[in-house]
């Protein structure tokens, strides 16, 4: 009995003196807030016990396939003008903006203040281990500078590499046609994720996983990837155990997951195999010479396994899923786009031809203006990539979203969280225009990339394999579009496009879609669609 009374009297003083702590915090923000002359931002108002409603408001969304959406409803609900509000759950409290020029101080002129969020660690620690990524301070500077000289121009421009998987890829029996030149109905999304894979584990390895060439497999000859051990499966459920962790912020741990264990263990495996076979059979300088492979640079610096699956896995997971998405969002575009395929086309071909053998040449994709307006409104409209977060390492401010015009800095704490929602911020009419909410890539024909348009981030941290992603992307696109000269979009369901988010953004329905090869018949425009 007295030991229960100890107990009782122990948590009452221990509540007791966390009220009294977060009052004299308070306090002390507010004096600071007005000495650098601050308003506070709008408070998003709080549902349920301890704001948990807001917490669970934002898994359903997610479930739903709106999360990007749902941010912008939030906003909305302050307020159309308001660009900046406050959100609590738990114990802790989020600033959330989609203010330009507050992510300008957060990524550029203010960046010193700033660094990734530790719960970011936690959270994708057991599956993608410690790297670039999730590295802050001097290991972040250690990993980029370890990483950062193997994605040069002259790695980037060796489209080889895209070349030979994207004849993988083709030669599926997806894209094969009837007699009427046209493929039947093909989900594009998965067979670009595996492309992506397998461009991604070659240029890292040296050796791809083969996970489109299922029919090499069967044929008996050996594939490094056996089907059974479904690596894109395990990747893919291992983030969304992540993504729910997430949820929960500085609680995450508080929850272990056995099926995260699994998948975790499944991923590790593979890539543990990847660098075993590469490091005892390093590459032949007479045989390959000009073959690269990042995993050989790395290898010269660090022969720690571990260094060596974290930083390569960092990469192999951005190169393939944004990438991946990326490609998926840009045919579903196109797909119920009919002016812009036909004009992206036309200007495809006036570049570089209809020879699908023809090499291309790194200078002239990287110089084709319509292709990359198309690419740019892709990531604009569909945010592959829509949120971003960062944390206070000191007391400093944002420039605007305090007081009730939204005019006023606002002060934030060391160790305050705040997310910069890049959809939200790019789906802004008095920014992109009423049409914002429309594909239409002649946006960008006289518009300069600035701090509303963030894809890869910005700052000392901006994503080193941006070129990498964007070349690989722009390749597909131009011989997928001297191959095909119609597209047709076979998906039933209407309205808004289902985001599949876990950290990154990809078509939650699929691409599904029919192509039409290029000089193979004549096709009749189906019922209720038109001939591109």
């Amino acid at each position: 009995m007295p030991s229960l009374f100890l107990v009782i009297t122990l948590g009452l003083f221990t509540l007791l003196f966390k009220v009294a702590s977060s009052a004299v915090k308070k306090r002390r923000y507010a004096a600071e807030a007005a000495r650098r002359s601050c308003e506070p931002p709008p408070k998003l108002p709080n549902k349920g016990l301890f704001g948990l409603g807001r917490l669970s408001e934002a898994s359903r969304a997610n479930k739903e396939g709106r999360t990007p959406q749902w941010f912008i409803e939030k906003f909305n609900e302050l307020g159309e003008s308001v660009h900046t509000f406050r959100a609590a759950a738990l114990d802790y409290e989020l600033i959330v903006t989609r203010d330009p020029e507050n992510a300008r101080a957060i990524f550029s002129t203010r960046s010193a203040d700033f660094e990734i969020s530790p719960h970011r660690k936690d959270i994708w620690r057991p599956l993608l281990g410690d790297g670039i990524f999730t590295a802050q301070g001097q290991e972040w500077k250690h990993s980029r500078q370890f990483l950062r000289p193997q994605f040069s121009r002259d790695q980037v421009s060796d489209l080889e590499l895209e070349e030979k998987h994207l004849q993988s890829l083709l030669s599926l029996d997806d894209f094969q046609t009837g007699h009427d030149g046209w493929t039947n109905q093909v989900d594009l999304a998965p067979l670009f994720l595996n492309f992506t894979l397998d461009v991604a584990t070659d240029f890292l390895y040296g050796q791809s996983v083969n996970s489109q060439n299922t029919k090499r497999y069967m044929e008996g000859k050996q594939s490094i990837l056996d089907p059974d051990s479904e690596f894109s499966y395990h990747l893919d459920a291992g983030k969304a155990c992540l993504y729910t962790k997430g949820l929960l912020g500085r609680w995450n741990n508080l929850f272990p997951s056995t099926k995260l264990l699994r998948h975790c263990k499944a991923v590790h495996h593979l890539v543990d195999q990847l660098i075993a076979g590469r490091l005892s059979h390093p590459k032949n300088s007479q045989l390959e010479p000009h073959r690269f492979c990042l995993l050989d640079e790395l290898a010269k610096t660090s022969q720690n396994p571990t260094e060596l699956r974290n930083e390569t896995l960092q990469i192999l997971n951005a190169g393939r899923d944004t990438t991946g998405a990326l490609l998926g969002w840009t045919f579903y575009f196109l797909a119920r786009h009919e002016q812009v395929f036909r004009k992206l086309r036309e200007t495809i071909l006036g570049e570089f031809g209809d020879d699908f053998a023809r090499e291309i040449k790194f200078q002239k994709l990287k110089s084709c203006a319509y292709l990359h307006n198309c690419i740019n409104e892709v990531l604009r409209v569909a945010g592959v990539v829509p949120v971003n977060e960062r944390v206070c390492l000191r007391d400093t401010t944002i420039p605007f979203g305090g007081g009730d015009e939204g005019k006023s800095p606002v002060y934030l704490h060391e160790g305050q969280r705040i997310l910069i929602v890049n959809y939200a911020m790019q789906h802004r009419p008095d920014l992109w225009g009423e049409d914002v909410a429309e594909f239409r890539p002649e946006r960008w024909e006289d518009r300069r990339v600035a701090f509303d348009f963030l894809p890869f981030g910005a700052g000392p941290r901006k994503c080193i394999g941006q070129q990498f992603a964007l070349t690989e992307t722009a390749y597909v696109i131009v011989r997928f579009l001297q191959r095909y000269d119609g597209i047709e979009n076979m998906e039933l369901r209407q309205g808004a496009p289902f985001h599949h988010y876990v950290f990154s953004n990809r078509s939650g329905t699929g691409v599904k879609v029919r192509l039409h090869k290029a000089n193979q018949g004549v096709a009749a425009p189906m019922p209720g669609h038109t001939l591109v």
